[in-house]
C-alpha cells in the first residue's frame, strides 16, 4: 500500500489510525475495540510515561509519549466514526480551556495565576457544564489515594474541614477501633475509612499521599531485595529464617541506610 505524503507527522498517525480502523482491510484486531476496551491500554500508557520520567530517560520518554498520544488518536478515531467528534475537535477543546484558564496571557486581564485564581476559573468551568455539587468532576478512574486526596481538597474549600490536626488524628484512632470490632463483611469498608482519614493527615502536612506511598513502597522493596542478598553472602535463605532473624537483617540494612545520609 503507498501512502500519500502528509504535512506532518501527526496527520501521519491520524491517517495510519484511520487505516487501521477501515473496515475494508483494516486491522481486525484494532477494529474489534472499542472505548471500554482501550481505556486500560490508556492508563497502562500514561504510568509508562510517568515511569520513563522517574528513570530520567529521554528516549524511554519520547517512545512512551508516542504510545500516549496513540491512545488520544485511537479514542478520537472511534469517537469520530460513532459521528460524537473528531481529533480536531479534542485539539480544539484543549486549546479554548488552556487559553480561557490563562486570561493573564491570552486574555486582557492581566496581572499574575494564584491558586486562588485557577480554582475559581475551572469551579466556573463546572458550572458551565451543569456541575452543582463539589464532588463534581472528579474522575471516579483516579487511583484511590489521589482520588480522596482530591475528594478532600473539594470538601475543604467549601468549608468541610478540621480545624485543626486534633481532629484528625483523633478520627484516625476511631477508625482504627471500628476496623478492629468489625465484622469480616465490615472490614473492606472500615478499612477504607482508616485510609481516608489518614489521607487527610497526610494532605494537611502538605504531603502527596499517592507520590508518599510510592516512596515507602519503592524503600521497602529496596531494603527486602537487600535483606535477601545480605543473607545469601552469609550463606542463609531468608525465607527460612525465623521472624527475629529476618528483623535484625531488616535493622542491618536500615542502619546501613541510614549512616549513609
Amino acid at each position: 500500500m503507498t501512502t500519500a505524503p502528509h504535512s506532518s507527522q501527526l496527520e501521519r498517525l491520524l491517517a495510519i489510525m484511520a487505516r487501521l480502523r477501515d473496515p475494508d482491510g483494516g486491522c481486525e484486531w484494532d477494529l474489534a475495540q472499542n472505548f471500554e476496551s482501550i481505556a486500560p491500554y490508556t492508563i497502562e500508557e500514561a504510568y509508562e510515561v510517568a515511569d520513563a520520567i522517574e528513570r530520567a530517560d529521554m528516549e524511554d520518554l519520547k517512545g512512551e509519549l508516542g504510545d500516549l498520544l496513540l491512545q488520544v488518536v485511537f479514542h478520537a478515531r472511534m469517537a469520530e466514526e460513532a459521528g460524537h467528534f473528531a481529533f480536531e475537535d479534542v485539539a480544539r477543546a484543549i486549546s479554548d480551556k488552556m487559553e480561557a484558564r490563562h486570561p493573564h496571557i491570552f486574555g486582557e486581564e492581566g496581572g499574575t495565576m494564584t491558586s486562588a485564581r485557577w480554582e475559581d476559573l475551572k469551579a466556573a468551568e463546572r458550572e458551565d457544564v451543569g456541575m452543582q455539587s463539589a464532588m463534581d468532576g472528579v474522575a471516579k478512574a483516579l487511583p484511590a489515594l489521589l482520588r480522596s486526596e482530591k475528594l478532600q481538597k473539594r470538601a475543604a474549600r467549601v468549608g468541610f474541614e478540621w480545624h485543626d490536626l486534633k481532629g484528625p488524628r483523633d478520627k484516625l484512632d476511631e477508625e482504627l477501633q471500628e476496623l478492629d470490632e468489625a465484622s469480616e463483611e465490615e472490614r473492606l469498608v472500615e478499612a477504607g475509612d482508616v485510609l481516608f482519614v489518614a489521607v487527610n493527615i497526610i494532605r494537611r502536612y502538605g504531603v502527596d499521599a499517592e507520590a508518599a506511598l510510592k516512596a515507602s513502597n519503592a524503600k521497602f522493596e529496596r531494603r527486602f531485595r537487600a535483606m535477601e542478598k545480605l543473607a545469601s553472602a552469609d550463606g542463609l535463605a531468608f525465607d527460612r529464617l525465623p521472624l527475629d532473624e529476618q528483623e535484625a537483617y531488616w535493622q542491618k540494612i536500615k542502619s546501613a541506610e541510614n549512616s549513609e545520609l
